[in-house]
């Protein structure tokens, strides 16, 4: 028989499984051949293969990949802990972005046990056990099955498929949607990394948990790597440079919606300054919408049926309403305010808006993953055969905003999911997809095409960019929307007098303004370049008489350049100056003397600790301000 393997033809054995196909193809290594894609849906490489399947080996390069091989992991982690923890009840062990976890009730660890539950773990890849796939007749055989786990049975009991499954493997089991890794050998490299508290299915009413983290890879160089990664990820992490500089403040008095201190809200406000500055350029308006509206307006949008559980509510004179988790249906009552011609399109509104969403409270990450952010979105109205130029100026728009912070980028595109899960005719997708793809050609950077992979309601492209580290962070999106426009019933009057539906793409760059700052924050290390710096100079006189002569030159680099900057005339001595000024991750630090007086000049220090003496005044403040001005990354000073 015969089967397409990325659209090459190969001839096969009857009863062939993936597992052989892989060997024939030389996929072999343990981070080849993870699971196999076979007529788009994600499967054991056990299972048989037909004739004419449709076939795609998933990669550990791949996401889906990665999360199938950390899953698998995440079993054996709860085998280990049950070997050496026998009262413990396993919960939920998912997947996350770097690694898994697994949580479990009824144990107490201390740290000296996550090494003997590496070393259990390594027992069980040595013994070679191969993970089974179980599938159970009914939910009551299910239930059955896990009768001594209350934790299993409560989510047996809500499942809507009747199709329930699990993975076995020696004497563990566990329910389990698969895919699965074929064999536990490829697994060279494993590591349990942290534990913590965590509520059942994040929940504070609930009882408390013990989570379990850890990390696998295909082999031993990748876990080093990321083992270096993982520290100096510690040296950047957002939430401790947040306190060390003031930037921004979580309490319990209000858990996930950051407090933004002025330093963090200088940062902010350039931020916005710049993306305004952006949109200006390319013609947008902008608009506020309320917070709180009705629970009908998002009966309408669809969101009171399909995110009611992550929208927080209110009664109001005994009428129900909501607090947005979105701008989108907002976005919609402001385009029927008004009538429309195709000669106004393309209408590009943008909207700065913050919204809420309830995210459970072990989800909850610094500035990460928080319950109240503002996404920089904008609305684009357009008529179908503008669809190309507007995605290619919003890639354009992402592209200089995504490059002024050093952030490269790369791009996928989201196609049709199951034609029976979407709304819009086969003519409708077509011309949205092929305007996508027509955009992302033209553009010329790279991408990548997720098949299925976009919503419901259009097809979408997504920025991952990478900071410093080359992490990667999904961050803005463009989403092509054929639903809100048809339940709002948006119109436009075109050229030959009749009424049309507008096209309409929701874009956001920045997505999360919070989440992003968050993201610069690690990417830089704090050090910001000098045009978003909440502190940029500090003036530090050697001693009380110099204090007049700081204050002076102080109010003429703020005049000169409009930068922030201050005068440390503490009692302390002029290294400690210098050195709280560092910890602060100052840009500059002028020293001023008895020299700096009498010759009208500064001393000037970086914060990398390079030392360029004594400058005059003007040459400092032209650099500066070049620096200022362009939104260098590099101080001018660097290669002095």
């Amino acid at each position: 028989m015969f089967v397409f393997v990325d659209n090459q033809k190969i001839e096969i054995e009857d009863n062939s499984t993936g597992i052989d196909l892989a060997k024939k193809l030389n996929l072999t290594s343990p981070k080849d051949a993870i699971a196999i894609i076979i007529n788009e849906k994600p499967l054991d490489l056990s299972v048989k293969l037909n004739n004419n399947d449709k076939i795609r080996f998933l990669s550990f390069e791949e996401k889906e990949g990665k999360k199938i091989f950390w899953h698998s992991s995440a079993h054996i982690l709860a085998q280990a802990v049950l070997r050496l923890f026998p009262e413990a009840k396993p919960t939920i062990g998912p997947a996350i972005d770097y690694g898994f976890y697994y949580d479990f009730a009824n144990l107490k660890i201390v740290e000296e046990d996550l090494l003997k539950i590496e070393n259990e773990v390594k027992n069980i890849i040595e013994e070679s056990l191969k993970p089974k796939r179980i599938e159970y007749k009914n939910k009551q055989e299910a239930l059955k099955a896990f009768e001594n786990n209350p934790y299993k049975i409560e989510l047996i009991r809500e499942f809507d498929d009747p199709n329930i499954t699990a993975y076995q493997q020696g004497e563990f089991y566990d329910l389990c949607r698969g895919p699965h890794l074929p064999f536990f050998n490829k697994i060279k490299a494993f590591k349990v990394t942290k534990t913590s508290g965590a509520y059942w299915r994040g929940n504070s009413s609930n009882e408390m948990l013990t989570r379990i983290y850890g990390v696998s890879f295909p082999n031993k160089t990748l876990l080093q790597e990321y083992l270096t990664l993982l520290e100096e990820s510690k040296k950047r992490d957002h939430k401790i440079l947040g306190q060390k500089l003031s930037l921004f403040g979580l309490k319990e008095e209000a858990p996930g919606m950051p407090f933004i201190y002025p330093s963090g809200m200088y940062i902010w406000q350039e931020l916005l300054k710049f993306l305004r500055e952006c949109l200006s350029e390319k013609k947008y308006i902008e608009i506020k919408t309320p917070v709180l509206m009705t629970k009908e307006l998002w009966e309408t949008s669809g969101h009171w049926f399909h995110y009611r559980e992550n929208m927080y509510t209110s009664v109001v004179e005994n009428r129900e309403f909501a607090i947005k988790p979105m701008n989108c249906p907002g976005g919609m009552l402001y385009y029927k305010t008004y009538s429309h011609s195709y000669k106004e399109l393309p209408l590009k509104v943008a909207e700065i808006g913050n919204v809420h969403r309830h995210e459970p409270s072990g989800a909850l990450n610094g500035l990460f993953r928080v319950r109240s952010f503002h996404q920089d979105d904008a609305h684009v109205f357009m008529t179908p055969n503008q669809i190309k130029d507007q995605i290619l100026e919003t890639i354009e728009l992402a592209d200089k905003i995504y490059m002024t912070f050093g952030l490269s980028y790369k791009m996928e595109l989201s196609t049709r999911p199951e034609k029976s899960k979407t709304i819009g005719s086969d003519q409708e997708w077509e011309n949205a997809t092929n305007g996508l793809k027509s955009a992302l050609d033209e553009y010329g950077h790279s991408y990548k095409i997720n098949e299925g992979d976009g919503a419901f309601y259009g097809p979408k492209i997504d920025f991952h960019i990478f900071d410093a580290l080359n992490r990667s962070w999904q961050c803005g999106t463009i989403q092509l929307d054929m639903s809100l426009p048809e339940k709002f019933d948006l119109h436009y009057i075109d050229s030959d007098g009749y009424q049309k539906r507008p096209v309409m793409i929701h874009r956001a760059l920045f997505g999360s303004i919070e989440r992003f700052f968050g993201i610069l924050i690690e990417h830089f290390a704090g050090n910001f370049p000098l045009w978003i710096s909440p502190k940029a100079v500090r003036i530090i006189p050697v001693a009380d008489r110099h204090v007049a002569y700081a204050n002076t030159l102080k109010d003429e680099i703020y005049k000169k350049t409009n930068l922030p900057v201050d005068v440390d005339s503490s009692n302390e001595s002029v290294s400690k100056k210098i050195r709280n000024a560092q910890l602060l991750k100052i840009n500059y630090m002028l020293t001023v003397g008895d020299a700096e007086v009498e010759n009208n000049t500064l001393n000037l220090r970086t914060r990398d600790n390079a030392r360029h003496g004594e400058i005059q005044i003007n040459n400092f403040l032209e650099k500066v301000s070049y620096e200022k001005n362009t939104k260098a990354l590099i101080s001018p000073f660097a290669a002095s």
